[in-house]
């Protein structure tokens, strides 16, 4: 059918109302909607938003595949409540080219279960010697506005700021993966008191921040636009702060596990925990959760880093870093920002949908649920409690932290273009 009524839903966690979908655009919002012949979903008060926006995702494919796909992955996002999500560039061939980000382009468009935007390479390689073809993948079919060399640092300051000048031109943005290299040298984890305790070595704080500080400069002396990834520290969040208090324009993001998890988890060495930036302390998550509420951070995103088994069963120096996301991080939020009252449902649009979009220019995606929009929406059961059982995963991966741990929600529906793409928690 090409009508659907979702009927009774808390639109943003709000009264009840009815959504008529027809075609790709929302028809009518209001109360008593006649179905009309349209399919009826019945919300019985679930919490409808705007479909997810992911502005960190890896996709992992070309190269690994092993890992991901672009087929996997969209439904992995579509069963997280995505409807779009930016694949980032460190693939194999890595993301440097039109030709790279065009091929990623297309398979999320073939596939259809979410929209992928490709994420460009800032530096040929991720090798931070040589700027790679910005221009030339903004022009491709896949209009890249996004640069990044995550799970790289652009240590760089002349290479740094030549990309801030070079994306200034078309609007563009970089996003800049905060670790000066020379500090974290064989870090494991977070440097403090129980890195020392365990024997591994520390990623120190400080490694984060002062790249934050130099390109927040870099970025007001260029009058051009960057984006943190994945900020992870309580310095961190004042950097920031005190950048926007000057008017630079700088954006920042959070992951869900730095939202909920701290270096404590590390002491099981269970390498589910390995991750980069690493889990802080206590005092870091707080800090965190209250950037998010207060708009120091601007949104969250899933830094979704799928890796097969033997990469993550095994001893923890030698495992890789990285944790699975796009299926959880919806509920980590609301257990994390809802239930604790820093966040209303509103607030949530804004961080998970409406921000993202506006960030990295994803038309179509983060706008209101209001009628003429797109029909890109994520009905979500907030009542909901179960624990994470990474079997039932759309994931190819399973390195998820959450394994046996209850969350709060879960996603029952999601329609990209009025197309649904999951139905009573399966998808389509």
């Amino acid at each position: 059918m090409s009508k659907i009524l979702i009927r009774g839903a808390k639109v943003l966690g709000g009264e009840p109302q009815d959504v008529l979908i027809d075609g790709e655009t929302i028809a009518a919002v209001g109360t008593d909607l006649d179905a009309g012949g349209a399919e009826v979903v019945e919300a019985d008060g679930k919490v409808l938003l705007p479909g997810l926006v992911d502005l960190h995702t890896h996709l992992r494919e070309p190269g690994r595949e092993d890992s991901e796909t672009v087929l996997t992955g969209t439904r992995a996002a579509a069963s997280g409540g995505y409807t779009a999500v930016f694949a980032m560039a460190n693939t194999f061939p890595v993301a440097d080219t039109a030709g790279v980000v065009e091929q990623v382009y297309r398979l999320g468009r073939d596939h259809g279960y979410c929209d992928v935007q490709p994420i460009g390479a800032v530096t040929v390689g991720l090798e931070g010697k040589k700027l790679a073809e910005l221009g030339a993948m903004h022009e491709s079919a896949a209009g890249v506005t996004v640069f990044s060399d995550d799970g790289k640092c652009v240590d760089d300051a002349v290479i740094m700021r030549r990309a801030l000048e070079y994306v200034k031109a078309f609007g563009g943005v970089v996003a800049q993966h905060a670790q000066e290299p020379r500090l974290t040298e064989g870090a494991q984890m977070n440097e403090g008191v129980v890195s020392a305790e365990l024997g591994l070595g520390g990623w120190p704080a400080v490694a984060e921040e002062s790249v934050i500080a130099r390109d927040v400069l870099l970025a007001e002396h260029v009058g051009s636009r960057v984006h943190i990834c994945h900020l992870s520290t309580a310095g961190s969040v004042e950097i920031v702060r005190w950048a926007k208090s000057r008017g630079i324009d700088v954006t920042a993001e959070v992951t869900p596990h730095h939202l909920l998890l701290t270096e404590e988890m590390v002491r099981t060495y269970n390498p589910v925990y390995k991750v980069n930036p690493p889990l802080r302390t206590e005092r870091d998550v707080h800090a965190l959760r209250e950037a998010l509420a207060d708009g120091t951070i601007d949104i969250v995103a899933t830094d979704h880093a799928p890796h097969p088994h033997e990469d993550k069963d095994c001893e923890w120096a030698a495992a890789a870093m990285g944790m699975v996301g796009l299926e959880t991080a919806l509920s980590v939020v609301q257990a994390t920002m809802v239930e604790t009252g820093l966040l209303d449902w509103a607030g949530v649009a804004d961080r998970m949908s409406a921000k993202p979009a506006r960030i990295g220019g994803a038309r179509g995606h983060g706008r209101p649920v209001s009628v003429g929009e797109p029909a890109n929406l994520t009905l979500v059961d907030t009542a909901y409690r179960g624990q994470v059982d990474p079997a039932g995963f759309a994931s190819r991966s399973r390195n998820t932290p959450y394994e046996g741990r209850e969350l709060p929600g879960r996603v029952t529906h999601t329609w990209l273009r009025g197309k649904a793409t999951l139905v009573d928690g399966k998808l389509t």
